[in-house]
Formats: C-alpha cells, structure tokens, sequence
C-alpha cells in the first residue's frame, strides 16, 4: 500500500473520529435560556455579568436590553436582558457554581423582600426546551427579551408562541428598547 494514501487515510480517520467527537460533545450540552435583571446601577452591572457568563460558559445570542417598571414594588425601573448559553451542567449545577457567585460579586444581597431593588438577577428560564420559570408567560419583562432568543417556543398550557405573548404583554406594560446599552 503507497504510504501517502495510508497517511491519507489515517488522517482522514482521525478527522471523523472528531468531527463525531465534536457533534456528540454538542449533543451533550445543554441549550439554557437565561434572563438578567438589575435596578441597580444596570448599565454597568449588565455588561458585568455578562462579561462573567461568558468567562464560565459559552454565550450564544443575546437579546436587546428592554427597560420595564419594577414589578412588585416603586423601585427603580428595571433593565433585562435574555442570554442564550451552553453547558454541560444540570441546573441546579449551574446555578449554584455559576449563577449565584456572579451575583455574590457583583454585590447581590438577597433579603425577606423578593421584589426588593438588586444589582443583579440570574434566573434560569428554559433548560433544553424545559420551562423552568411559568412567570415567562404572565410578563413582559421575561417574554420580550427571551422572544428575541426563543421566538417559536410554545407553551405547553395554551399553545401559545413566545413571540405573541411578548407581544400581548408589550401592549399592557410600558416596555422600551434600549439600543444604547452596551454589553460587552
């Protein structure tokens, strides 16, 4: 056998072998929605944590940044941002070695009062097609910015795509883009 058709094919070998390394190692990654908030300093704590994110974990897509009232309280406006990513970690894994320390260092301070003003929010919405958080249907500060992302996603309850929700609740809630936020 000619020696170059057997480094030939030997090469080629190897190349498959990790092109289907490749693809499996893909296939074992999850595909993980993500929503950020803060009403605290946002447009310096958003470009941070995502900054952070993408130290950790491989970011996708992000959304733009969408600027609603506090829900809850007559705290400052809020600025929210949707952030698709990849991991290998369960959820539970990713927020408690990944999510939760980033919000530890950008100063977040958890108290009695869920709807209290904060620096930094990182909440897990979609975990491979999964819906980890139902309040992604009921307002816009969830549903616009992760319609961006997820746009044919469907709830499982009435059928409904994302992308008319958002749109639904963007009539019903004073929600504004805000272009000039910069996030990286």
């Amino acid at each position: 056998m000619n020696s170059h058709y057997s480094d030939y094919t030997n090469t080629l070998e190897t190349f498959e072998g990790d092109r289907k390394s490749e693809r499996a190692s893909k296939k074992a990654q999850h595909l993980v929605s993500l929503l950020i908030g803060s009403n605290i300093e946002p447009e310096k704590n958003l470009p941070r944590a995502i900054r952070q994110l993408g130290s950790n974990l491989l970011i996708e897509q992000i959304s733009s940044v969408w600027e609603t009232p506090a829900v809850g309280s007559t705290g400052p406006d809020f600025l929210n941002v949707a952030v698709l990513i990849h991991t290998l970690l369960s959820p539970r894994e990713l927020k408690e070695s990944v999510l939760r320390p980033i919000e530890s260092q950008l100063g977040r301070v958890r108290t009695a009062d869920k709807f209290a003003s904060r620096t930094i929010d990182i909440d897990i919405v979609t975990y491979d097609a999964r819906l980890l958080d139902r309040n992604l249907w009921k307002y816009a500060h969830r549903s616009v910015p992760v319609s961006e992302l997820l746009p044919w996603y469907q709830s499982d309850e009435t059928g409904e795509y994302l992308k008319d929700a958002a749109q639904r609740h963007s009539q019903n809630t004073p929600i504004k883009a805000r272009p000039t936020i910069l996030l990286k």
